[in-house]
């Protein structure tokens, strides 16, 4: 009963350090990929021995990894906010001597929706912040005062051609992606640096495939690379009601070798996450917010509602950015009013 399990010819169920199951799947199947970044490098071997994996376990290695997709990011000349490998409490001290306060504290690892990650408001919490981080080594990032968070989703095809969807401004609550509209509201020079930036990163790592650029829009400005999510993305889902091809149909595209498709945006578009909050006590009132007809609802079939996890979304398009934003946050408002209040 898993999402993908509901359309797919086969579904295999096992652990991913079951390497047996791994090779049964590689070898019933043309290509591999993944939609979930946090696979065991050994995993993504284990199925390239068998059938090409896209995009590669290089990609998958390097942005597994707060330090390592960092460590690549600076290396390669990108603009990333300045950070430290910490590996002791006495590193900590003095990475916050040199960056000061509020500075976050973040796992090296294993890292998703503000998970594994600590803010440092003064030096007398880094002994509380080390030790509630409990890693052994971990990533000390500069608090950067950003004017708006911002996402690019590209694809690059296995020809090496790369096309990038318009730059998504994106809201987050409690660190979960909340609201996310098309374009973005920033000058059209940050756009097609977004664009840019994009584009260099999926050359630089090989990528055959989608993935998407996180971006903090820095108040000079600037943009600074937040994190790296090498497939489709929470902020791309927009995609599939607002733009000729979507995110979706762009990784298939990629990977199985097809030319790529327009990522043109047809109209300004928004889309609100349905978290499992939504389901407590009662289903949530789809009727109601699918009564606006330029409102799209996305359910994803997974099992289980529970608070924080991403259940579906809605999308809304608009003549404008503001009018799609408004529609969209309308509609979920009247799934259960009393859980958006």
């Amino acid at each position: 009963d898993t999402p993908t399990g509901q359309v797919a010819d086969r579904e295999i169920t096992a652990a991913y350090d079951d390497l047996d199951a791994v090779r049964e799947f590689a070898r019933q199947v043309d290509v591999v990929t993944f939609e979930f970044e946090n696979v065991p490098a050994a995993t993504a071997d284990a199925a390239a021995a068998l059938a090409p994996v896209r995009p590669s376990g290089h990609v998958l290695h390097v942005t597994q990894h707060r330090l390592r997709e960092k460590t690549f990011l600076r290396d390669a000349g990108f603009p990333v906010t300045p950070f430290r490998r910490i590996t002791s409490l006495a590193e900590l001290r003095s990475a916050l001597e040199e960056f000061g306060t509020p500075a976050i504290l973040k796992t090296a690892g294993w890292g998703y929706d503000g998970k594994g990650q600590v803010r440092i408001n003064s030096g007398n919490e880094a002994r509380g912040a080390w030790e509630a981080l409990a890693a052994g080594e971990a990533v000390l990032e500069a608090f950067v005062d950003f004017e708006r968070e911002a996402s690019v989703v590209a694809a690059r095809g296995a020809d090496g051609l790369c096309v990038s969807f318009p730059m998504i401004e994106n809201s987050h609550l409690r660190h979960i992606l909340d609201v996310s509209v098309c374009p973005a509201r920033v000058p059209p020079e940050l756009q097609h640096r977004g664009e840019e930036l994009a584009r260099r990163v999926l050359e630089r790592l090989g990528v055959v495939g989608v993935l998407c650029v996180e971006y903090f829009v820095v108040r000079d400005g600037g943009l600074l690379i937040n994190e790296l999510a090498p497939r489709p993305h929470n902020s791309g889902h927009l995609t599939i009601d607002g733009c000729v091809s979507c995110q979706f149909e762009q990784q298939v595209r990629a990977i199985c070798g097809l030319p790529l498709g327009s990522s043109e945006l047809l109209r300004p578009a928004a889309m609100a996450n349905l978290l499992g909050d939504l389901w407590e006590g009662s289903e949530p009132d789809w009727p109601a917010a699918c009564a606006d007809p330029q409102v799209k609802l996305h359910l994803y079939g997974k099992a289980d509602a529970r608070a924080g996890r991403k259940m579906g979304h809605l999308t809304a398009l608009g003549q404008t950015v503001e009018e799609a934003a408004n529609r969209v946050i309308q509609a979920r408002e009247r799934l259960k009013p009393s859980v958006n209040r």
